[in-house]
């Protein structure tokens, strides 16, 4: 079976698989990449970028080898290859916990349990629930929503169409770490930056992909294409601005304003001005969007794949 087949066939049953199962509550293998990297940095941080460096360049090394070795191992089966590819997709991407975590808020916020839905908000993102309202809660949904589109299942499918097997765990090393060690606190500012610099360069194809797709599934195409155009550089982040940006257009919302994490408050700038404010009824509508896009980007890297094959050939 050629290459090209063995990864559309893999990442179309372990997209079905995440459909069906979604994240296991005990036992995910992120979590337990998460628990080696947090042993090496037990070893290895120091208060500098070259140890930083080092960690990542250990743990991305690590998930990106095991790949490797074990695609080589499966290879003279194509079964085999392709339930390895299924089972490595089904567990980089998180589409269904995505949408289960959000619906939930949603459905907390419909019903007008905002405290509900402020205690199930740090399963979705790192804001700082009690300083939101129900608006603010449905804004933070929708922007996780569109920023974990892209990491939790575009960009893992676009390494997967470049790397096989290795691309798709390297891609959720590098997620991962990023969420670990990336941030800006005192101890990873310096510690946590080549985790940080890794994930934008990681997650640059994936996420203009994804602004692409939700501006191609979305409702409102020129608006998604005029959001992103004119809004998404001012966004801190090189990757979450055009997903926010083209999906705020597609939905016809306002994303961005004030936020707060860990008792820090940002100012970031808004994205489509000329949307509406976010409305608790607009999770479904992320959902559905992102669910879409999902299915695109299947259908992308499944392309890309064979684009690749037919030119080595």
């Amino acid at each position: 079976m050629r290459a090209d087949r063995v990864f559309a066939y893999g990442a179309a049953a372990g997209l079905v698989g995440d459909l069906l199962l979604g994240d296991p509550r005990r036992g995910h293998p992120v979590a337990a990449f998460g628990r080696a990297a947090g042993a090496v940095e037990k070893v290895l941080w120091r208060d500098h970028r070259g140890w930083g460096a080092l960690h990542t360049a250990v743990c991305v090394g690590g998930a990106v080898g095991l790949g490797a070795l074990a695609q080589r191992v499966v290879r003279p089966s194509r079964t085999a290859s392709v339930v390895l590819t299924g089972a490595a997709t089904w567990a980089v991407v998180g589409g269904t916990s995505l949408a289960r975590e959000a619906r939930g808020i949603g459905r907390a916020l419909e019903a007008g349990d905002v405290e509900g839905a402020r205690a199930r908000l740090p399963h979705l993102c790192g804001r700082d629930p009690q300083a939101l309202d129900a608006d603010g809660i449905a804004r933070a949904v929708v922007e996780s929503v569109a920023e974990n589109t892209s990491d939790a299942v575009v960009g893992a499918l676009v390494w997967g169409a470049v790397g096989g097997v290795p691309g798709l765990l390297g891609f959720r090393a590098v997620n991962t770490l990023d969420a670990m060690v990336g941030h800006k606190s005192e101890r990873y500012r310096r510690f946590g930056w080549a985790s940080a610099r890794l994930d934008d360069v990681a997650g640059w194809p994936g996420a203009r992909l994804t602004a692409v797709l939700a501006t191609a599934a979305g409702g409102a195409p020129r608006g998604a294409v005029r959001a992103w155009r004119e809004d998404a550089a001012k966004h801190p982040s090189p990757n979450a601005g055009p997903v926010e940006a083209s999906f705020a257009g597609a939905l016809g919302v306002r994303l961005g304003g004030t936020l707060s994490y860990a008792g820090r408050v940002e100012h970031r700038p808004v994205l489509n001005t000329q949307g509406r404010a976010v409305a608790s009824y607009d999770i479904e509508r992320a959902v559905r969007l992102s669910r879409r896009v999902g299915l695109l980007a299947l259908g992308a890297s499944v392309a890309v794949r064979a684009l690749r094959k037919g030119r080595a050939s």
